[in-house]
């Protein structure tokens, strides 16, 4: 059987494996069940955090055989052409490829067709904020009157760089980072699943190496798998990801607070020397100071601390 990388293998397929956008899921599905569907939709967020994961769900609520339904089948025809990418009605565009008025001309000609079997022609245009001006004014009026049969979603990374007028006309829903307690309960059911065996700290330092970004977090954990062969240790990250691991980070502070600027200098060449880029060794000590100070404000409510509880109780 062909290799499938985590972020593909285990990308959501419903609603209930949307992690960390709780926000979203409600209001679509709200939307849904009540029948109060819009003719376009904005995602916008940071990279890696579900938005055309999202879409396609969205996609196979609605023109799911049972449909529109909050819970798609996954296994009629409209739920499988949409899993595998083959879909005649939902037409997922690149902005960033198909970006000019040309191509906007075209989609707006099609658009006036039927879908061919199923209840909408859904149109999935990711990183929309690369369109040209003149691809935009083009769409405005496409947006304001579609047909009924016809729904928009948009995603972007760079919400400012659409214009106010797309804006208006779409119902907007901003995409969250993922915390990194929710990166590491998924990442902790992949390698259940997988049965592999990875140490807690292991995980802890994929998920803040991804920055809020689940699909970088799954990449960086399919990576250290094919980095290694045997166990992966804490080691290995600190190698392949360049971060700094919080038992330095815990000395580093104690010989600042000692006021050992020696032995801190010390331990900072250490970490240059092993080749850890000083950008992400000055942005890690910066969080690190960061827990500690809310740590000591706020010692009973742990959820500002995005860290496993066992190293909060360390702090």
């Amino acid at each position: 059987m062909e290799y499938q990388i985590f972020a593909l293998k285990w990308r959501p397929q419903d609603f209930s494996q949307i992690i960390g956008q709780d926000h979203v899921v409600n209001l679509l599905k709200n939307s849904i069940q009540k029948d109060r569907l819009a003719y376009a939709y904005l995602f916008s967020g940071p990279r890696g955090v579900g938005k055309t994961s999202m879409a396609r769900i969205l996609a196979k609520s609605l023109n799911c055989k049972k449909g529109p339904t909050i819970n798609p089948c996954q296994v009629c025809a409209a739920c499988r052409e949409i899993t595998e990418c083959r879909s005649l009605d939902v037409l997922e565009i690149d902005g960033a490829s198909n970006r000019g008025i040309d191509e906007v001309r075209e989609l707006r000609e099609s658009v006036r067709f039927a879908p061919s079997s199923s209840k909408f022609k859904i149109y999935i245009i990711d990183e929309v904020h690369m369109l040209t001006n003149e691809a935009f004014n083009a769409l405005l009026k496409t947006l304001e009157e579609p047909p009924e049969f016809v729904k928009f979603i948009f995603a972007t990374t760079q919400v400012n760089k659409v214009p106010a007028t797309i804006l208006s006309r779409c119902q907007h829903l901003d995409f969250r980072r993922i915390p990194v307690l929710d990166i590491i309960n998924q990442l902790n059911k992949i390698v259940a699943k997988e049965r592999i065996k990875l140490d807690d700290e292991v995980l802890f330092s994929i998920a803040r190496a991804s920055d809020g970004s689940l699909r970088d977090a799954e990449s960086l954990l399919d990576q250290l798998i094919s980095f290694t062969k045997e166990k992966i240790s804490i080691s290995d990250v600190s190698s392949l990801l360049g971060v700094v691991e919080q038992d330095i980070l815990f000395e580093v502070t104690d010989k600042i607070i000692k006021k050992d600027a020696q032995s801190a200098l010390d331990s900072l060449s250490v970490m240059l020397r092993q080749g850890k880029d000083s950008n992400i060794i000055l942005n890690n000590i910066i969080e690190h100071f960061r827990n500690l100070i809310v740590a000591k404000i706020s010692q009973a409510d742990s959820q500002l601390i995005d860290l496993p509880s066992e190293i909060q109780t360390d702090q």
